[in-house]
C-alpha cells in the first residue's frame, strides 16, 4: 500500500493548488488541519486559499476556455478515457486517500467510492458519441454550446465521486472549470488533479482551488467570469451559493439535502426487502443525501420489519476502516458525529421505539467518530427524526394504514431528491413511484445506473446530474434560423 500523505509529500503536492497546468503556493495565509476520522488525529495540514487564489484560478479557466471549446468531440473523450484510466490504475491510492480523509471502510472505498467515480467520467466519454449538439427544427438549428467558466463545489461524503460527476460532463460540453473540493475531505481532490495533470489536460481547463465555503465558495458563486456554478452540499449551503451569485444572474445547478422515503408495500417480500432497505439507508455510514432513511411499512406487519431491520443493522460490522472485514468505519468528521449523537437523544427523548442502536459509540470503541448502527420504529411522521436530515446511521421506521397515507407520508416533506418502493406487483409499484415527488426513484432495489439523471424536487435543489441531462446542465440552447435552406 503506498500511504496518500507520503504520496502527496514525495511529489510536493501537498500545500500547493492546481492552477493553470502547474502545482503553485496559495496566496491564502489560513490553513486547517486534516483529521483521520477514526483516531482524530491530524494526519497533514491544508492551506486554504483566498480571493487571489480565486482570480488566479478563475482567469486562468477564462483563457483556456475558448481553445477548449473549440476542441473536437474526439479530443475531449481521448482526454476523459485517459482519466478514466488513470482513476482505475490508482484505485488502490485512492482508495485509501477516502478511508484517511473521511473514514470510508477500505473495502467500500475499493468497492464503490473509486470504481462509482471513475464510471462518471467514461459515461461521460460515451455520451459526447451520441449527445446532439446540433439538431434540426424546420429550418432552424438548435445548437448546444459550452457555457463558459464552472465553479464545481464538492462535498465531503462522496469526495472523488461528486468532483467526477461535475468535472466530467462539463470538460465534455466544452468547458472549462475551477474545483473547490471540501477542506475537509481534501486527499482525494489533490490526487485527482495529478491524475488531470499526468493525463495531458490543457493548462487552465482544469483548476483545483482548496478553500471554506464563506471564503472561497462565495468568491467563485459571486465572480463576474464565472457563468455557471454547481454545487453539492447541504440546503443551507446552497441557499448561500444562490445568494452571492444572484447579482451575477450565473447558472446555478444545486444538489442538496434529502431525507428520502423507502415504501414497502403490502405485498413485498420482507426477507428480501428489509434488509435491502436498511443497507441502502446505511451505506457510506448513512452520510448521502439520497439514502433512504424513512421505511414507510404497513402496519400490520410492523413488528416483523423490526425483527429483520434489527438484525441487519446489528449485522455490520463497525470498526478500523483499514480492515477489509469492516462494513463501517467512523463518521466523517467531529460536527456530524455530534448531530448524529444529538439526532439519536433527540428520537429517545421524543418517545420513538429504539430497535436497535442508541447513542455513544459502539461496545468496544474508546476512541474517534464511531456511531452505532441505529432503528428506531413506531415513529410519527411529526417527529424532528423523521424530518430533519440525520446523515448518519439512523433509520426511522414509520407505520401507515392505506396506500393514500403511505404516499402522502412520503410526500410530507420540504425535500425531494430520490425514494424507494418494493412490492410484487409492479404496476401498483410503477403507479406509487409516479406520485412521490422526487427526482429519482427506485423500484425492487435495482442496479445503480449512471445514465439516470439524478437531482431533486423542492429543496433538494434544482438541475440534474449524470447521464446526458448531466452535461446538458453545462451547455447553453442557441436558436439560429434560417439555417437550413427551406425545402423544395
Amino acid at each position: 500500500m503506498i500511504d496518500p500523505i507520503s504520496h502527496l509529500q514525495g511529489s510536493g503536492h501537498l500545500g500547493h493548488f492546481f492552477i493553470d497546468g502547474a502545482w503553485c503556493p496559495p496566496a491564502g495565509r489560513q490553513s486547517v488541519p486534516v483529521i483521520d476520522p477514526a483516531s482524530e488525529a491530524s494526519i497533514a495540514d491544508l492551506p486554504l486559499g483566498d480571493r487571489t487564489d480565486v482570480d488566479r484560478a478563475v482567469a486562468a479557466a477564462r483563457r483556456a476556455f475558448a481553445p477548449w471549446s473549440r476542441t473536437s468531440l474526439s479530443e475531449r473523450s481521448e482526454l476523459l478515457g485517459r482519466v478514466h484510466t488513470l482513476v482505475l490504475e490508482r484505485l488502490d491510492l485512492l482508495s485509501h486517500a477516502i478511508r484517511l480523509e473521511m473514514g470510508a471502510a477500505i473495502t467500500y472505498a475499493r468497492e464503490a467510492q473509486v470504481p462509482l467515480a471513475a464510471a462518471h467520467v467514461r459515461v461521460a466519454a460515451d455520451n459526447l458519441a451520441t449527445f446532439p449538439f446540433v439538431s434540426k427544427r424546420g429550418t432552424t438549428a438548435i445548437l448546444k454550446e459550452p457555457i463558459g467558466v464552472c465553479a464545481l463545489i464538492t462535498p465531503w461524503n462522496w469526495p472523488l465521486y461528486q468532483i467526477t460527476a461535475k468535472v466530467a460532463p462539463a470538460l465534455a460540453a466544452g468547458c472549462t472549470v475551477v474545483l473547490k473540493p471540501s477542506e475537509l475531505s481534501p486527499l482525494s481532490a489533490l490526487l485527482f488533479a495529478e491524475i488531470m495533470e499526468e493525463a495531458g489536460c490543457p493548462p487552465g481547463v482544469f483548476n483545483l482551488v482548496h478553500g471554506s465555503g464563506p471564503v472561497v465558495g462565495e468568491a467563485l458563486a459571486a465572480h463576474e467570469d464565472v457563468d455557471m456554478i454547481s454545487i453539492t452540499g447541504s440546503t443551507r449551503a446552497g441557499v448561500m451559493v444562490a445568494q452571492a451569485a444572484a447579482p451575477t444572474v450565473k447558472r446555478i445547478a444545486q444538489e442538496l439535502g434529502g431525507k428520502s422515503p423507502n415504501i414497502v408495500l403490502a405485498d413485498a417480500d420482507l426477507a428480501r426487502c428489509i434488509p435491502l432497505g436498511v443497507a441502502a439507508a446505511m451505506r457510506n455510514l448513512g452520510q448521502s443525501c439520497s439514502a433512504p432513511t424513512r421505511m414507510l411499512v404497513p402496519r400490520a406487519r410492523l413488528a416483523e420489519v423490526e425483527a429483520l431491520a434489527a438484525r441487519t443493522a446489528e449485522s455490520f460490522r463497525v470498526g478500523d476502516p483499514s480492515d477489509a472485514q469492516v462494513t463501517h468505519g467512523p463518521i466523517a468528521n467531529r460536527a456530524q458525529f455530534d448531530r448524529v449523537q444529538t439526532m439519536i437523544e433527540t428520537g429517545i427523548a421524543e418517545g420513538a421505539k429504539l430497535v436497535t442502536g442508541g447513542p455513544g459509540r459502539p461496545d468496544g470503541r474508546d476512541a474517534g467518530l464511531f456511531a452505532r448502527p441505529t432503528v428506531f420504529s413506531d415513529v410519527h411522521p411529526d417527529m424532528a427524526i423523521a424530518r430533519e436530515e440525520i446523515f448518519g446511521p439512523v433509520l426511522v421506521i414509520l407505520p401507515y394504514d392505506s396506500l393514500e397515507e403511505a404516499i402522502e407520508i412520503a410526500n410530507d416533506t420540504i425535500y425531494g431528491l430520490g425514494a424507494h418502493v418494493h412490492g410484487a406487483d409492479l404496476d401498483q409499484a410503477r403507479f406509487v413511484a409516479s406520485r412521490i415527488r422526487a427526482g429519482q426513484v427506485h423500484i425492487n432495489a435495482p442496479a445503480w445506473d449512471p445514465q439516470a439523471p439524478f437531482g431533486g424536487y423542492k429543496r433538494s435543489g434544482n438541475g440534474r446530474e449524470y447521464g446526458p441531462e448531466g452535461m446538458e446542465e453545462y451547455l447553453e440552447t442557441k436558436a439560429v434560423l434560417g439555417f437550413f435552406p427551406n425545402p423544395a
